[in-house]
């Protein structure tokens, strides 16, 4: 199973802490300082679409209307903090650590 995110994310954290309780392995892959390979980050946009984007972020509100209109692959390869945290990979992709996604993994 892996786990991508941000190390400052809480959410992050805590879901890692509960799957690693739950004794499962789980690896890390902070996305800062691993890009994701532009295959990864298409198969997350292909799951997961507009979702995918975390328009609520500081980074999102920092970019100016002509950089949030380019293509979403563009925006997460420069700006990898734009994803929305954790997605998890385990039988299938999980984006967030809501509960609906606690109980299947859990």
């Amino acid at each position: 199973m892996k786990l991508y995110g941000i190390k400052a994310c809480d959410t992050c954290r805590k879901a890692l802490k509960s799957l690693q309780a739950a004794g499962k392995d789980v690896t890390f892959v902070d996305v800062r300082e691993t890009p994701l390979a532009p295959e990864k980050l298409a198969e997350f946009h292909d799951s997961f679409a507009a979702e995918i984007l975390n328009t609520r972020s500081t980074t999102w509100r920092s970019l100016t209307d002509a950089d949030r209109a380019r293509p979403p692959l563009d925006l997460l390869a420069e700006h990898p903090t734009l994803m929305k945290r954790p997605v998890i990979e385990a039988d299938k992709l999980y984006l967030g650590w809501k509960k609906d996604v606690q109980d299947a993994l859990l």
